[in-house]
């Protein structure tokens, strides 16, 4: 697989995790979510089943199933943990046997886990806390893996969602500007997330892995996607409406599409034998 070989200096700001009215609300849509959230590379999901000692997988924040369900396709036997009941509601009726607990209280009841997996999630839990767990429901060898999207939009479009929502939600605190470098910034995800597995003090030292692709979207297709992001999902129908009428202007005028560029970048490390 593609690895990282260094980590840049990363951002600081308060952590997503303490965030919880952002972390739960994006049930608010789930169908939307899970019809419009792409999914995450084969050679990923690959990686992340032959790096482990077995097939059964703790699926962390899985929202509506979209990595719990390639991951059954790969051969694992998944069980979800997401906080949100509506979304761990449609991730059941997608076939992700799902329980509801944020992962630092969930009980795994004397369940061993071969992979703890969190897709475009583990920044919602608190690092360490969420390392230690896993540390103590994985077996030795067993592979924690933490991944997330990274997209760069056209500078138009960023423009315009910036300026939209600065007028939609001008007191939220929210920062947008930071998804015009989302490439050379990812380590805001990436970095919190080894710090918490070297600090659980059960694994061996993180791994990093990034896999590029990209990806066509129609005006309408992005339109449709963009709700479902944590700075929006908590607009008023109205607000949110203005930030899509800007957003549109803006693809409209590269054509009504643009391709996206992605790197889904992923944090992965081995739980170490004990005694």
């Amino acid at each position: 697989m593609p690895t990282l070989s260094s980590e840049p200096p990363r951002s600081s700001g308060s952590a997503p995790h303490h965030d919880r009215r952002t972390a739960e609300s994006f049930g608010g849509d789930a169908e939307r979510y899970d019809r419009t959230r792409p999914p995450y590379p084969g050679a990923l999901v690959a990686s992340v089943v032959a790096a482990s000692p077995g097939r059964a997988l703790v699926d962390v924040g899985c929202g509506t199933g979209i990595a719990a369900r390639q991951f059954r396709a790969a051969g694992c036997d998944v069980l979800g943990v997401e906080p949100d009941a509506r979304m761990a509601a449609f991730a059941r009726d997608s076939g992700v046997p799902t329980e509801v607990a944020t992962f630092e209280s969930w009980d795994p009841a004397g369940r061993g886990f071969d992979a703890v997996v969190a897709g475009q999630a583990w920044h919602w839990v608190d690092p360490v806390a969420g390392a230690v767990k896993a540390g103590r429901v994985l077996r030795p060898g067993g592979r924690l893996a933490l991944f997330w999207h990274v997209f760069q939009l056209p500078d138009p479009v960023v423009d315009a969602l910036v300026t939209a929502f600065g007028k939609a939600a001008p007191d939220a605190g929210i920062r947008l500007e930071p998804m015009r470098r989302a490439f050379a910034s990812y380590q805001a995800l990436t970095g919190p997330a080894a710090d918490g597995i070297r600090a659980a003090g059960a694994f061996d030292e993180p791994e990093h892995s990034r896999f590029d692709w990209e990806r066509r979207y129609t005006r309408a297709e992005w339109l449709d996607q963009l709700p479902t992001t944590g700075a929006l999902t908590r607009l008023s129908a109205d607000r949110l409406a203005g930030v899509l009428d800007e957003v549109g202007a803006a693809i409209d005028g590269l054509g009504g599409s643009f391709t996206m560029p992605y790197a889904t970048v992923m944090v992965s490390a081995a739980r170490v034998a004990t005694g």
